[in-house]
């Protein structure tokens, strides 16, 4: 981009945005169920936009030059750590998200280790195969190794006697979620819990989806299992405002036991010629708007209307599941305990990629998700409170397309994609290579086709090491100012 020589007038400027957004994924309407949370509430989501435009300028960075955005940490953490069964010595911190949530779960548990193990020079955290890749993020940046446990094949829930068996004196970290994002289900916490009890270790709970809804599922009367801090063995649980919270993007908070826990999080620097830096979190300047939306939001939607907006995302998701088990072509995986739903097809021939991309043309939005670890190839649904109203005319538009997935000819294109790539050694390939059999699935110049059932069938036919370098090798190529 060059500057212009004169500014651009207003006018000029927002009509240059939207055009741009116009291509962009519908953040309102229920036509999404992956990468956004829509309550429908307009009204709700003017006043957080707004509180966030208050404090865009302010800075987290020193609460005693801002006091405003410690009071108001402080009563967001504060909600959060009684929401998650937390005592009065629970402490917590507000983050940017899930990433820097579990990041930090992950450091203090290095750091408490550093303290009361030190004899560990080479610490473990255990995760189990379906917990966010948030947490393999954290053990790659913190240089701590990542040990993975198997999981339930039938109920997708963490395997607690593979989680035993994992544990070795290295060990520093259990972790669990509730729920999990692939599947929607609850790991057996306690169960968890007694074996960090068993082997004084720290146990997180990765809360970040499923935290802020699962109490009020329970309390409409859905069975939803104890996952909180509540229960013996767990220190700390993560928990995002910017999903069913429906706060605006970057608010999430870790709560830990007690603030001695905490303390092991932070980072201070005095090593420099400049003022003494300390952060409790990952990031120093920090933008107060996603926190001033995200209390805004709380203050202004209040425990009945959030449990209003459970009792409308529980309906939609119990109608959606209902609807799902009659399609005939379809299956759905587990028994999803959250709004998060993932399906396949009912034969292993079905075209399961087809079908996305032929929702698509219909104007929805459902995210694929590759076969691994115990669980098949899927399409996953995200479901908020505002797809209760659009429910109908989602199945209707999924019954149709099912049926014309199945009665269309396989694609023979696809067939010789997958037999091109089974010929590819994609254990000693160079990145030219890479997007050489990324061009064979229609990738080129950085732009995906139209249709993305090729290019999801070649990356879930790659191993995922194979996978990971291919998304690298077209992100890489994606992001350039040329």
């Amino acid at each position: 981009m060059k500057l212009p020589e004169t500014g651009w007038t207003r006018d000029q400027i927002f009509t240059a945005l939207a055009e741009l957004r116009a291509g962009d994924l519908p953040t309102e309407g229920g036509a999404a169920f992956a990468y956004v949370y829509d309550s429908g509430e307009r009204a709700a989501s003017e006043l957080a936009a707004e509180a966030y435009r208050m404090y865009l300028g302010s800075n987290g960075l020193d609460p005693t030059a801002f006091p405003s955005l410690l009071r108001l940490e402080n009563e967001v953490v504060g909600f959060a750590a009684q929401h998650l069964g937390g005592g009065p010595e629970a402490a917590g911190s507000f983050t940017s998200g899930g990433t820097e949530s579990l990041m930090l779960a992950v450091k203090t548990a290095r750091e408490w280790a550093r303290v009361h193990r030190p004899n560990i020079t080479a610490p473990e955290i255990i995760v189990p195969a379906t917990a966010h890749a948030a947490l393999h993020k954290a053990a790659h940046y913190l240089d701590v190794t990542l040990v993975p446990t198997a999981i339930d094949p039938v109920s997708f829930r963490a395997d607690v006697a593979a989680i035993a068996a994992a544990i070795t004196p290295n060990t520093i970290l259990l972790t669990a979620s509730a729920s999990s994002y692939a599947h929607g289900v609850v790991d057996p916490i306690a169960e968890i819990g007694q074996l960090a009890l068993q082997h004084e270790l720290l146990f997180h709970v990765d809360g970040c989806i499923g935290g802020f809804l699962l109490p009020y599922f329970r309390r409409l009367g859905a069975r939803v299992p104890e996952f909180d801090l509540s229960v013996p063995g767990v220190t700390s649980v993560s928990m995002d405002f910017h999903k069913y919270a429906y706060a605006p993007k970057g608010a999430s908070v870790i709560v830990y036991r007690d603030k001695a826990l905490r303390r092991h999080q932070m980072y201070a620097c005095a090593g420099w010629t400049g003022y003494t830096v300390i952060n409790p979190t990952v990031q120093s300047t920090k933008s107060g708007g996603p926190l001033a939306a995200a209390w805004t939001l709380l203050r202004a939607v209040g425990d009945q209307g959030y449990l209003d907006l459970a009792r409308r995302t529980l309906e939609a998701t119990r109608a959606i599941v209902g609807a799902l088990r009659e399609i005939d072509g379809l299956r759905v995986l587990g028994e999803p305990e959250m709004s998060l739903v993932a399906f396949t097809g009912a034969r292993p021939d079905f075209p399961l990629f087809a079908l996305a991309d032929a929702m698509k043309l219909r104007g929805w939005l459902i995210q694929p998700q590759f076969s691994g670890f115990g669980s098949p190839a899927n399409l996953h649904l995200t479901i908020s409170a505002a797809h209760l109203a659009v429910k109908d005319r989602f199945l209707a538009d999924l019954r149709a397309a099912v049926a014309e997935v199945q009665t269309s000819p396989p694609d023979p294109g696809l067939a010789m994609l997958l037999q091109a790539a089974a010929a590819l050694d994609f254990s000693n390939m160079s990145e030219e290579t890479f997007m050489q059999a990324l061009a064979l699935a229609g990738v080129q110049g950085g732009r995906l086709p139209d249709k993305m059932a090729a290019i999801n069938g070649l990356l879930d036919a790659l191993p995922p090491q194979a996978r990971e370098a291919a998304i690298i090798a077209f992100v890489n190529d994606l992001y350039t100012h040329a």
